[in-house]
């Protein structure tokens, strides 16, 4: 590359915000190797800033519990403890058998009003947890002010926030749609896998979108990735 070309690259890559793809991934290994990341499945690694979920931010999930399920499949596996805060439905069986460790999962299906204590007390000595979208609180999500608050508790603690549902500054969004079951053939046999389409978007390296085809589950049950890749949304770009 000529040195005509090489200037104007060195220039962009100093302004704020921007990150190369050498950087993003240095500072991901880095990130790994300092214990700043839990793990996650393989097939969801590609989909996440730093292949994993950063210790201290909150990250929400829309559109499928088997998802947010699958997001504490390999930390528990590897000696996490997740608790689940406010989801009565969230059933056991489902989680063991997406791989989710259950004899590191803790719950507490309705903390009624004391939702945000209960939830701040995990924060101080659980890894991971995941929060259902109070009753009445409407499709806003949690008060804003107790989301920052709790927001802060994770960042402080190190902790990793995962709401089931909206949550006000999230750091990181995961949207799920799921698609069509397969296994039944000529009205027989068992459900064995369901495609979905996974779109992640957040603030920092996750800025751009991302779409990506899952299985969900796949055949062995736990989340899998299509042979296809993950692919960029291009946002469109207004002119004007």
């Amino acid at each position: 590359m000529t040195d005509a070309r090489v200037a104007p690259l060195a220039r962009l890559a100093a302004l704020p915000g921007v990150s190369t793809a050498s950087g993003v991934a240095s500072a991901a290994e880095h990130a790994h190797a300092t214990g700043e990341v839990l793990p996650v499945l393989p097939s969801l690694a590609g989909l996440l800033p730093v292949t994993g979920l950063r210790r201290g931010s909150t990250v929400t999930v829309r559109g499928s519990a088997s998802l947010l399920l699958a997001l504490l499949v390999e930390a528990t596996r590897t000696g996490s403890w997740a608790a689940v805060v406010g989801m009565p439905s969230l059933g056991l069986v489902a989680a063991a058998e997406l791989g989710v460790d259950i004899g590191r999962l803790a719950l507490v299906p309705r903390p009624g009003a004391e939702f945000a204590s209960v939830t701040a007390a995990l924060l101080d000595g659980v890894a991971m947890v995941v929060v259902g979208i109070p009753e009445g609180t409407g499709a806003a999500g949690v008060n804003p002010q107790v989301a920052r608050r709790l927001s802060a508790r994770a960042r402080h603690r190190g902790a990793v926030l995962l709401s089931f549902g909206a949550w006000p500054g999230a750091d990181l969004e995961l949207s799920c749609e799921p698609g069509r079951w397969s296994g039944l053939e000529a009205g027989r046999g068992h459900l064995r896998e369901r495609e979905a389409v996974v779109r992640v978007r957040g603030r920092g390296a996750a800025a751009r979108p991302i779409r990506a085809e899952l299985l969900l589950p796949g055949p062995d049950g736990v989340a899998e990735r299509p042979v296809e890749t993950a692919v960029p949304v291009l946002r469109e770009l207004e002119v004007g």
